[in-house]
């Protein structure tokens, strides 16, 4: 299923860029970052990952450390102030 033409609207960066080519990360995060997430962003989590992986002494293959990892990267795409470049001006909705 690997549609190389497909792209997103990265949530990171905030424009339409190319997509993930799989799924990187298994379960419902995974899937939201296949979906909302583009491979530009994604070079970005690796680098921020191998230091977090780093900073905490983890291991990758551990629970605990894929645990941590998955709360980062949610919070790295998703979580508040995530994705604000210096020109971004959100939408007033509330």
């Amino acid at each position: 299923m690997a549609d190389s033409g497909r792209t997103v609207f990265c949530v990171k960066l905030q424009k339409e860029l190319p997509g993930l080519p799989s799924q990187p990360w298994p379960g419902e995060l995974g899937l939201r970052v296949f979906e909302n997430v583009s491979a530009e962003a994604w070079k970005l989590w690796e680098e921020r990952m191998k230091m977090i992986l780093n900073e905490y002494r983890l291991m990758p293959f551990q629970k605990e450390a894929q645990e941590i990892v998955a709360k980062h990267m949610e919070e790295f795409f998703f979580g508040e102030g995530s994705a604000l470049p210096p020109d971004y001006k959100p939408e007033q909705t509330k």
